[in-house]
């Protein structure tokens, strides 16, 4: 049950997320755009142009709800964290690593949901590189730290998932979006990390746990 939990943990955390950005985004008076908005706009407290790193006009209505689904995610991603154990995790010290990893990202989206892009920035960009660094560190360690009882597929692609998040973050970063935009860019370094959550944590919910992790027995 305990591993079930952090498995389903994941699920609610991603799923809340994306349906709660839907909400916030069609809130907006204006358009909010995948390609031109950071995600972190839909956070943003008050109304106003935003200069940086691209001059785009920013109005949330929503942004309540929005920094509450950041913090829920991160809390989430974090439980699933602690409770996956030996049902997705080898011993050693890639998988520790990994898992403190993931889990540090986890305490960014909390921090970023604290911590509004025009409130405290210097707070919200130390959440924006737990999750987009710190996290897809993460996923390339957890492509070694996986338990050998994985598929080797999946433990091959999330290592690779997590390369080409680093990648994306670096190219975030230098400010070359390669005809994604601003925004979209930073979603292919942000969303690895939940896409790779929900689908693991739905394979673990749907599956028996093997026999001899301890937790199936829990």
């Amino acid at each position: 049950m305990r591993v079930r939990i952090g498995y389903s943990a994941w699920i609610v955390g991603v799923v809340q997320f994306f349906v709660v950005h839907g909400i916030a985004q069609s809130a907006w008076a204006r358009p909010y755009s995948w390609a031109r908005n950071n995600i972190s706009d839909l956070g943003n407290a008050h109304c106003a142009l935003q200069a940086e790193p691209e001059a785009r006009y920013v109005c949330s209505p929503e942004h309540g709800l929005m920094n509450v689904s950041f913090v829920a995610l991160g809390v989430l991603l974090v439980l699933g964290c602690a409770l996956t154990g030996s049902s997705l995790w080898r011993r050693g010290p890639a998988a520790i690593a990994a898992r403190l990893l993931l889990a540090g990202a986890g305490a960014g989206f909390v921090l970023v949901g604290l911590a509004p892009a025009d409130v405290n920035e210097n707070q919200h960009v130390l959440g924006a590189l737990l999750i987009m660094a710190t996290g897809n560190i993460g996923l390339v360690l957890a492509g070694l730290g996986l338990a050998a009882h994985v598929p080797t597929p999946l433990r091959w692609g999330t290592g690779l998932l997590g390369a080409a998040a680093v990648a994306a973050l670096g190219l975030f970063l230098s400010h070359h979006y390669l005809g994604l935009g601003m925004g979209g860019m930073e979603r292919v370094a942000a969303f690895p990390l939940l896409i790779w959550a929900l689908a693991v944590g739905v394979r673990g919910v749907g599956r028996p746990l093997p026999v001899g992790t301890g937790a199936s027995r829990s």
